[in-house]
């Protein structure tokens, strides 16, 4: 069973009940809403899409609603695009009406740009393919020098090269997403460019004030964020290494080394990593990937990421059901390579909770025994995270009543969400219901081992996981005092 998770992005491609459900047969785990584009009714139909869908075919998937955030554009031109060389001047004005762009200036959204920039400064245009050298600025006029030919056209992105622009992570748009998010009832809130752990908490709160519970998901784009960026993954629940604009800000070189520490702190601060952008690009076009794809997923799946992320390749590439395919089989056989099973996480510590220690006596005694599977009983999940912190080839079964908890562990690298209801099965008899439950599902057969994690307070959500059990299918016996 692949252990990884795939996440991928909705769009015009996908705009149909039936290829949403290819895509789910074919392994999507979770779906992203990006809510840079569409109309809150349009990301609510494809949402609702989603939920009866995995109803119809037994999967649980997960919905994440990606926030646009202050992205920074040129305006348009009055040609839609303009050829600039090397050593042109360039003018960003943001005064300019947003519709007048000619070959010496362009208007600006982020209205404060001159405020934020100093001669100098490096600018880059449209995902680094073009750079623009600060001159001079002289009131709502940025004057620039050309470095990097290349043809500009309308609503293209800007960045600071090394990062410091001032706009605020949570914009008027981002606010109102939000109560979309809360009323899509979506399983994660991705932030976009937050510069500190405050950004964060101020979207949690929002959030959850709309009526909403999703976890939140801090994308890694800003240059500065990278100096705080242990005060925002405790702030998270989960983080996403964004390489695209990410990239441009810090320089490309300085990626790899980047992405491997963000999923190695997230891993070491129980929380969740999700490795994006770009990772299947030449399938928007084409039906199988490139061999550079093939190792960059696979790299992310050594590294540890808990998910993998398509973009516009399902959004709106011509083959979305085979991307998907495609990403599944490059993560099953990455995770055979022995550096996806082994782990030395918090082996030395010493641990303050006994759930949380619990969770990991279980998985270390997973590793060291012949065992075929994991059930975790649990109400919040917060075991099953502690558990897939721990790089190992065993499945863990998420086994809950709460349809909430079932969609968050879509995201959990190795955890697979199974429903239960405590409330019906006596005290003495869980073990061998949840024994019955996986050879059910032809998880595991007679005379297969596994461990079974669970508080003595079943159904009590204050009551915690205390204890484990070494079962044996057709072993099973009633637990008594």
């Amino acid at each position: 069973m692949r252990r990884t998770k795939i996440v991928a992005t909705l769009g015009p491609a996908t705009d149909n009940p039936q290829i949403i459900e290819e895509l789910i047969r074919a392994g999507v785990d979770v779906v992203r809403l990006n809510f840079s584009h569409g109309t809150h009714e349009e990301q609510k139909r494809r949402a609702q899409w989603v939920r009866e869908i995995s109803e119809k075919t037994g999967r649980v998937v997960g919905v994440l609603v990606d926030l646009q955030g202050p992205k920074i554009r040129i305006e348009r031109f009055t040609d839609g695009k303009v050829q600039l060389r090397q050593g042109d001047k360039f003018i960003l004005d943001a005064n300019l009406d947003k519709m007048a762009g000619t070959k010496d200036r362009v208007g600006i959204t982020y209205k404060s740009l001159p405020d934020d920039v100093k001669p100098g400064n490096t600018l880059i245009l449209d995902d680094g393919r073009m750079a623009l050298v600060v001159e001079k600025v002289s009131g709502s006029e940025i004057h620039c020098i050309v470095a990097q030919n290349g043809e500009l056209s309308n609503k293209k992105g800007i960045n600071l090269q090394g990062g410091g622009l001032s706009a605020p992570a949570l914009t008027e748009k981002d606010k109102e997403d939000i109560i979309a998010a809360a009323e899509i009832q979506a399983d994660y809130l991705a932030v976009s460019f937050p510069k500190s752990a405050d950004d964060i908490k101020e979207a949690r709160k929002l959030l959850r004030d709309a009526g909403g519970y999703g976890g939140i998901v801090a994308k890694i784009e800003r240059a500065e964020a990278l100096r705080v960026i242990d005060e925002i993954i405790l702030a998270s629940d989960a983080i996403m290494v964004a390489r695209g604009d990410l990239g441009v800000e810090v320089g490309d070189a300085e990626l790899p080394a980047i992405q491997k520490d963000l999923i190695k702190r997230a891993r070491t601060m129980d929380r969740l990593v999700i490795t994006a952008t770009q990772m299947m690009e030449s399938m928007i076009e084409n039906p199988i990937p490139t061999r550079a794809e093939v190792f960059d997923v696979a790299n992310a799946v050594h590294d540890g990421t808990d998910a993998v992320m398509l973009s516009g390749e399902t959004a709106n590439g011509k083959y979305p059901v085979k991307t998907v395919q495609a990403m599944g089989r490059i993560c099953e056989s990455a995770e055979q390579h022995p550096l996806a099973k082994v782990s030395d996480h918090r082996v030395h510590l010493t641990f303050g909770r006994v759930d949380e220690a619990i969770a990991m006596a279980t998985m270390y005694t997973a590793n060291h025994l012949n065992v075929d599977a994991i059930a975790a009983l649990t109400e919040s999940g917060a075991t099953v995270l502690w558990m897939s912190r721990i790089s190992s080839s065993i499945p863990i079964y998420a086994m809950t009543r709460h349809e909430q908890t079932r969609r968050k562990v879509t995201l959990y690298r190795g955890v697979y969400p199974t429903s239960i209801n405590f409330e019906k099965i006596g005290p003495y008899n869980i073990s061998s219901k949840v024994a019955d439950i996986l050879v059910e599902k032809g998880i595991v057969k007679q005379g297969d081992r596994i461990i079974i994690s669970r508080g003595d307070l079943l159904g009590d959500e204050g009551g915690g996981t205390n204890a484990m059990k070494v079962v044996t299918i057709g072993n099973v016996r009633a637990e008594t005092d």
